[in-house]
């Protein structure tokens, strides 16, 4: 709401999966331009699996949500399902984001419980936004000829396709900005990484409770 009284929005994307299975039918109940939500691509990981065998690797929140095992109900059912929670790989890839490398025995670490499967995964679900950040790395310690899935690519399209015949005149020639609940330190070392990817500035986003 904050965001939408400085600019009229015409689509709104909850780039996050924990967020998405949280808040997307309020969000949707609330605002009446389009609200794209991003949620673990299990459908198509379980059309791809050749031995049956789908890792989800997210966040321990979208792990338990039970929207999760909704989608895998549904569109799943007859693969077994390996869930991995980590916190962790969420740090690894903020770390590659500011430049770190990333350790290739904390993935192992996080891994183990797949690596040490008679038959692992050979397909994998990145249900975190952050994860396709690791895709390099994760292709170097998993199995060889593992597929990696992320909803990314769908996102996108979706969000392209609704931006076309939803709101065909929502041009904007303003600057792309970035917003932040509060201005701290870790916020600010964000803005080269965001610059990187065409977001020239950050600005405190003030929220009134």
């Amino acid at each position: 709401t904050a965001v939408q009284e400085r600019y009229p929005l015409a689509l709104a994307v909850v780039a996050c999966n924990t967020a998405s299975t949280v808040s997307l039918p309020a969000l949707r109940e609330k605002f009446d331009f389009p609200v794209v939500g991003v949620v673990p691509a299990i459908k198509p990981a379980a059309r791809l699996t050749a031995n049956g065998i789908v890792g989800l690797l997210a966040t321990r929140g979208t792990v338990k949500r039970s929207y999760t095992h909704e989608l895998i109900a549904r569109f799943a059912n007859e693969c077994q399902i390996e869930m991995l929670g980590s916190a962790e790989m969420v740090e690894l890839a903020e770390a590659k984001l500011h430049g770190e490398d990333v350790s290739l025995d904390a993935l192992k670490r996080i891994l183990r419980p797949w690596l040490r499967m008679k038959e692992p995964p050979d397909t994998v679900v990145l249900g975190c936004t952050h994860f396709p950040l690791l895709q390099e790395e994760l292709l170097q310690v998993l199995p060889e000829g593992t597929r990696l899935v992320d909803s990314g690519a769908a996102i996108a399209r979706r969000t392209a396709w609704l931006l076309e015949h939803e709101a065909p005149d929502a041009k904007s020639a303003d600057a792309n900005i970035a917003f932040c609940m509060a201005m701290t330190p870790e916020a600010e070392q964000l803005l080269p990484v965001l610059q990187r990817y065409g977001f020239e500035t950050l600005e405190k986003l003030a929220v009134l409770g």
